[in-house]
């Protein structure tokens, strides 16, 4: 397309983008309604509905053509469509949880909602890239909203340290991404993804190009919580608000990823980088299980079982093949749906008054039978993470080590095989202590009221009926695998 047309064109990429228009557009008309009636209750209900709209829509167009928009900036349909899809989901699901834990709080904070709308927004336009400027875009509007979705209770000091540290790690590694594009505009004089791959085929790479690769992947890693770029993780997901956390573990992972494959499947040959991936991941699995090991505060080891799974989809990445990013792609559903329903459960039972930053895992001794419907659906939960057959994150496991036992990467999946037993360590721990240990009588957790709104409830169900459906019937892989045939993910420019 040329540059002339880009204009013409616009309503029909506009219609052809219509749920990142309308969310945006939605964002907005928060902003100025939370400006003149502060706190509304009818900013939440908005937001879902804009959510349930778009998420309707992104389905609807999973199976549709598929192409570029704002003069091949921007894909649409297909792959596109089914992150936008994960993203949204989990978003509104977020939202229905969100309502009842701020109310539950006291803290009243309208600005949040229009904060996860502009969040979806650049989370959208990061899993639809098509030019590295997009993925920055994409990648900056995602993140200056978490770093302030982060430090949402400005009452509470740790959640305050804790968006001051992502906060800066964020910039940090912002500067080498930004470093990263810019030698490899340098090396290739594009930044287009596809037409970085004719140079690579045109035999146009040196040390610039390979340096800027270094620098980008740098940059993802750190999005994804990759180890030894993961530093962030804990801390961040510890101080910020359970619900939200939540949020950030599924929504900006899916979204990092999906960039990640499409910049690796159209831009880089696999043969390069292969085998950083794979050193990679593996770091990241051992990091994640074992240290998640020693941890005694129910979101903290959630944290490093999100930096842990981080390790199981890099596996597929490492294999470097259509069926290893499908594999990915599918494990990003099955996650989405485990770790929003774990973190629901741990925000409904918060008892501190610091988001659960302070408890630790024995002072809910006993919960499963206090609360049993977040006891047993935590067993799902926390099965699915594992990887226990049957539900969905069995299959996902499958997903990714399939594809690296096919690539040769036999012991790299082996090493996540290991590491996944490891996990079943921590992951029944929480179990243990739910039904198999007698709460300490007269504490401050024992005194405790634990409500569980309705609509909460709904969620953490939808969440197990979803985890079981995804073991049940993973026909999902055959759909991821199918974005990567010449006739659905259609090159750009």
């Amino acid at each position: 397309m040329e540059l002339s047309q880009a204009y013409s064109s616009l309503l029909s990429d506009m219609s052809l983008t219509l749920p990142m228009i309308l969310i945006t557009l939605v964002g907005l008309i928060v902003v100025l309604f939370d400006a003149f009636r502060g706190n509304h209750p009818a900013i939440p209900w908005i937001t879902a509905v804009t959510l349930a709209i778009g998420f309707a829509l992104a389905v609807t167009r999973i199976g549709s053509d598929t192409g570029t928009v704002y003069y091949d900036m921007v894909r649409h349909g297909g792959m596109a469509s089914y992150v936008n899809a994960i993203v949204l989901g989990s978003g509104l699901l977020s939202v229905l949880l969100i309502k009842p834990y701020l109310e539950r709080i006291g803290q009243h904070i309208g600005e949040v909602y229009s904060l996860l709308l502009f969040a979806i927004t650049g989370m959208m336009l990061l899993g639809s890239a098509n030019h590295l400027i997009t993925v920055f875009v994409g990648l900056e509007t995602m993140s200056i909203c978490l770093y302030i979705l982060t430090g949402l209770i400005r009452s509470n000091k740790g959640a305050m340290e804790s968006a001051l540290k992502y906060f800066l790690l964020g910039a940090f590694a912002t500067g080498f991404f930004l470093y990263g594009m810019a030698l490899l505009y340098g090396a290739t004089g594009t930044m287009y993804l596809t037409e970085m791959r004719d140079s690579l085929a045109a035999g146009e790479t040196n040390i610039l190009f390979w340096t800027g690769v270094s620098m980008l992947l740098v940059g993802f890693f750190f999005k994804v919580s990759a180890a030894p770029f993961h530093m962030w993780t804990p801390d961040v997901y510890q101080g910020a608000p359970t619900p939200i956390a939540g949020f950030m573990s599924v929504a900006s992972k899916a979204a990092a990823f999906s960039s990640l494959i499409l910049v690796l499947y159209y831009a880089l040959p696999a043969e390069h980088w292969s085998g950083v991936l794979a050193i990679v991941a593996l770091i990241t699995m051992v990091v994640g299980n074992v240290i998640a090991l020693a941890q005694k505060n129910l979101k903290r080891m959630l944290a490093y079982s999100s930096v842990a799974h981080a390790g199981y989809i890099l596996v597929g990445l490492a294999a470097g093949t259509t069926d290893g990013y499908a594999g990915a792609l599918f494990y990003l559903l099955v996650y989405s749906v485990m770790n929003i329903g774990a973190f629901g459960v741990s925000a409904l039972l918060e008892w501190d008054g610091k988001e659960g930053a302070e408890q630790d895992l024995d002072s809910l001794a006993g919960m499963g039978y206090r609360k049993p419907l977040l006891g047993w659906t935590m067993v799902f939960f926390m099965f699915g993470l594992a990887g226990f057959p049957p539900l969905g994150g069995f299959f996902g496991k499958v997903a990714v080590f399939a594809p690296a036992i096919d690539a040769g990467l036999v012991w790299l999946a082996i090493a996540g095989v290991l590491t996944s037993a490891v996990s079943a360590f921590y992951y029944l721990r929480v179990l243990v202590v739910f039904f198999m240990k007698t709460p300490e009588p007269d504490t401050a957790a024992s005194r405790a009221t634990f409500d569980v709104p309705g609509m909460a409830a709904a969620v953490l169900v939808l969440c197990v009926v979803l985890l079981i459906v995804l073991g049940l019937a993973p026909g999902l892989i055959e759909l991821t695998g199918s974005f990567f045939d010449s006739g659905q993910m259609a090159f750009g420019r």
